[in-house]
């Protein structure tokens, strides 16, 4: 077990090197000036420009520029914003508001999209089992952006039921609307995956030899048919984990929420390039760190699976 995880914690070093890499070199390549961009429509003056780039390091090639961010984030030190305030400070502000978010998505997908998937894959070819399907194919089908609008005027706007938008510093009913919005689709897939395994299960040999050996019905569900058929479940949720939080920007900005997905795309119009890269590289530790726990959990779902 400790030389996989040394080896799994090793892989993510040229993934971290390249990923962020890659989106500084995105970031770097946009269209416009970041400076001009901070003043508006407002003139700027040359020495003042110059000043300012030299201070962001701007100035410098941008291999330069990289390094001297690599070099800064080993100290956690992401540097500051256009407005002066530090990156990480914002990344603080902005960061537990997204994994309240994330964290009510991935239950509500997870718990709702499990039981549905139950139902319908012990029940295939009933009438429940068809609309479930109808339902979770609708769910994929409908872009979030038009799911959240369907959200705001059903249960916020007509039914007065959840707030409409959840503001800067959104509660538990403020962000149950943007939770259930942003679990939507990827709960549809759960149910879906869930289905698909269980009705695979059911027919296999181990199940019809676990009856004939005289274990109940519940037993076999339980204990043989549930327990194959979440392995592949667990994988998609733990990489839905990130994603989640990385997907949340439309989610954040129909709702009004001033979370990580809110200042990434914020950072983005204003050329950030600290600012972006520092979130994508936040966001892409915790995707890796939930998909290493999962790989973790596959021991204790099937107990056939060893580390070496």
């Amino acid at each position: 077990m400790g030389k996989y995880l040394l080896r799994r914690i090793l892989q993510m070093i040229p993934v971290v090197l390249g990923t962020t890499l890659l989106v500084y070199a995105l970031v770097f390549a946009l269209p416009g000036d970041p400076v001009k961009a901070m003043f508006g429509d407002k003139p700027v003056n040359d020495a003042v420009a110059a000043q300012i780039r030299s201070e962001y390091n701007l100035d410098k090639p941008f291999i330069i520029q990289y390094l001297l961010f690599l070099r800064n984030a080993l100290t956690l030190n992401f540097g500051q914003t256009f407005s002066g305030q530090p990156v990480i400070d914002e990344i603080g502000r902005a960061f537990p508001v997204t994994i309240k978010l994330a964290l009510m998505a991935f239950v509500f997908e997870a718990v709702f999209g499990v039981v549905f998937g139950i139902i319908a894959g012990f029940k295939k070819g009933k009438w429940y089992d068809s609309v479930i399907l109808v339902v979770s194919l609708l769910l994929i089908s409908v872009p979030t952006f038009v799911t959240g609008f369907i959200g705001q005027y059903l249960l916020g706007v007509k039914w007065r039921i959840l707030p409409v938008t959840a503001g800067s510093d959104p509660g538990f009913l403020d962000l149950l609307m943007p939770a259930m919005v942003l679990g939507s689709v990827s709960m549809a897939y759960i149910i879906r995956l869930t289905r698909a395994e269980i009705s695979s299960n059911i027919a296999e040999d181990y199940v019809r030899t676990a009856r004939a050996k005289g274990m109940s019905d519940a037993a076999v569900m339980v204990r043989h048919v549930l327990r194959n058929s979440l392995i592949p479940v667990v994988t998609y949720l733990g990489q839905d984990l990130g994603a989640l939080m990385g997907g949340a920007m439309i989610t954040e900005t129909i709702f009004n929420i001033h979370g990580i997905g809110f200042l990434t795309y914020q950072s983005i119009l204003k050329g950030e390039s600290n600012m972006v890269v520092s979130i994508v590289t936040l966001l892409m530790l915790v995707f890796m760190i939930s998909n290493l726990l999962v790989d973790l959990l596959y021991a204790a779902l099937d107990p056939r699976i060893r580390y070496a």
